[in-house]
């Protein structure tokens, strides 16, 4: 199984096995993703929608749902990964790459890394991106099998919190976890009990912090004393960086809430604001 964080080197060359993944998106802005990749991107790179490709319509399960196994595997065919292919995911910042990284080892294929550094730390390099379309990948065939062991569902989370039987992560900025401001949701604030964890903290510059300063972070949480560590945001996008920092701490386990603040929300469940 190949690292967790690809290196820049890693893509001079190119192995022939690898296909490297734009995951670049906006919040609010479904188009802004192919905007950015039409006008720039690594060469080579074949672009995957994470509002199509990588989630289900929204709705009651929140902003964000998980794709069926169907639909992912129909949409990593088209991108050209079979289960021989090194997945290697970029974005720049948006939490895209963490979402596909963590989406491809919960249908089964752990051969998947994540640029660290991503986009912009490739042009740092002085490398001349590709622009247009891009280029259309041979035909694959992806097989998705979703694992039962890594996620928790509204309900499962809700009785949990109740018999304080988790730590839920908050993965969103503080000043949307405290409720001062929600630029998306209909109601601002956060599931009562959730620890308030920002994915941004986990990278500096773009590249994620060394593994001993990601431990130090979570454990001066309070969430390593043994119970189920669950992590949430506002739709299980961003969410999805805690859980690679968590991996690279060495905190092993973590379960995504894939519906998260949005579809707490959605079925009218107690909120709580302030720090």
């Amino acid at each position: 199984m190949p690292a967790l964080l690809a290196q820049l080197r890693d893509l001079d060359p190119l192995p022939p096995h690898a296909r490297l993944i734009d995951v670049r998106w906006k919040l609010g802005d479904p188009q802004a993703g192919r905007r950015l990749f039409a006008a720039g991107h690594i060469p080579g790179a074949v672009y995957v929608d994470l509002d199509t490709d990588l989630a289900a319509p929204p709705g009651a399960g929140g902003r964000h749902p998980l794709p069926s196994a169907d639909h992912f595997a129909a949409a990593m065919s088209r991108a050209g990964v079979d289960a021989s292919t090194w997945v290697i995911a970029y974005d720049d910042g948006g939490a895209g790459a963490a979402r596909l990284w963590w989406l491809l080892r919960h249908f089964g294929h752990t051969n998947a890394s994540i640029l660290d550094g991503g986009y912009a730390g490739w042009l740092a390099t002085g490398s001349v991106p590709e622009t247009g379309p891009g280029q259309v990948p041979p035909p694959a065939d992806f097989h998705a099998q979703a694992r039962q062991d890594d996620t928790m569902d509204l309900d499962a989370v809700r009785d949990a919190l109740a018999g304080g039987a988790i730590h839920l992560l908050d993965a969103r900025a503080p000043e949307r976890w405290r409720g001062d401001v929600e630029p998306v949701d209909r109601r601002p604030g956060r599931i009562p009990g959730a620890l308030n964890a920002p994915a941004a903290d986990n990278v500096h510059d773009g590249v994620f912090r060394p593994p001993e300063e990601l431990h130090a972070r979570y454990a001066a949480t309070g969430i390593l004393d043994g119970k189920p560590i669950v992590v949430a945001c506002g739709s299980g996008v961003s969410a999805c960086v805690d859980l690679v920092a968590l991996e690279l701490a060495g905190i092993g386990g973590a379960k995504l809430f894939p519906g998260s603040y949005s579809a707490w929300v959605a079925h009218d469940l107690p909120v709580e604001s302030g720090a």
